[in-house]
């Protein structure tokens, strides 16, 4: 099956769980994700079935957001809930000095572009091997700050040791690193306690199916890619054109065509009627365009 479903991942699973689960439920094995989320963590997880794994590079940089909340007090290894504390819980002894104030105009300072240390346990490599698994075996974890930037991070109220958030960050960012710098500025440690993405690029919570109703379709084709995303919603920033059957067998043979496109956009998208992708095609000018991605 070729296509983009948007699941609303549950808690406890893994990313590599949902794809498998998915795997099972449409019996396509060719399924990618585009951007892991912790098993704590819930909400939109975009997939790519079949021939769309091939546009996996056009969305590696979108921007995604989340709300959550964050633990003062302590931190732990992981810098969220599912790890070990690293210290004790000193909620108690700093409660009384601990405000919202403060804690907006700390979270404030996150707002643009910044070198983030990502956590040691993340899947982040080092010569090959993800951060995790090194932290796991007690071995030296030597990771590099990343480059990325939060546009958005609006804290909420503060209810016991927990405040609440809202935050986009770019991609590669991790929210537990903010958690647990926070913390540190605030003197006391600090974790994610619950994390949920409400969006990834272009595809939002309204659109994420969770996996019951999926598996309520499971062997009826024509039901399944009813819960894909129309794929003249995917990529809105690349025009479609529907091209005819001269210009998409030179397109599928990697040839070069003219499309009646006339916009300047420099990547549109190929469509043999309303539904079919066909092929992401990059203009060479004027209205001659070579095809980059072929879908079939």
């Amino acid at each position: 099956m070729n296509g983009v479903l948007i699941i609303d991942k549950p808690h406890g699973m893994t990313s590599h769980d949902v794809v498998n689960r998915v795997r099972k439920i449409t019996g396509e094995k060719s399924i990618g994700h585009l951007g892991t989320l912790d098993p704590m963590a819930t909400g939109v997880l975009p997939l790519l079935l079949g021939k769309f794994t091939r546009l996996a590079q056009y969305f590696s940089s979108d921007e995604k957001s989340y709300s959550g909340s964050i633990r003062f007090g302590f931190a732990t290894d992981t810098y969220d809930a599912e790890g070990h504390p690293a210290g004790a819980d000193r909620w108690s002894e700093v409660c009384e000095v601990i405000t919202i104030e403060r804690i907006r105009e700390l979270a404030a300072s996150f707002l643009g572009e910044s070198n983030q240390m990502p956590p040691p346990y993340s899947a982040k490599k080092i010569d090959g091997t993800p951060a995790y698994r090194l932290a796991r075996e007690g071995k030296p974890v030597e990771l590099k700050p990343a480059r990325v930037r939060i546009s958005l991070l609006e804290v909420g109220g503060l209810n016991g040791a927990e405040v609440s958030f809202t935050m986009r960050i770019s991609a590669g960012g991790y929210v537990r690193s903010v958690a647990h710098e926070l913390g540190t500025m605030m003197g006391c440690g600090a974790h994610l306690s619950a994390l949920r993405r409400t969006q990834a690029g272009g595809f939002a919570l309204d659109l994420a199916i969770p996996l019951g109703e999926l598996q309520e379709a499971a062997g009826n084709r024509e039901a399944l890619e009813a819960l894909f995303v129309h794929p003249r919603n995917l990529l809105p920033e690349m025009p479609a054109v529907v091209g005819d059957a001269h210009a998409l067998n030179r397109i599928r043979n990697g040839g070069q065509v003219n499309l009646s496109e006339f916009s300047d956009a420099s990547l549109v998208k190929v469509f043999a009627g309303q539904r079919e992708l066909i092929a992401i095609a990059k203009r060479i000018g004027g209205t001659l365009f070579q095809p980059v991605v072929v879908m079939g």
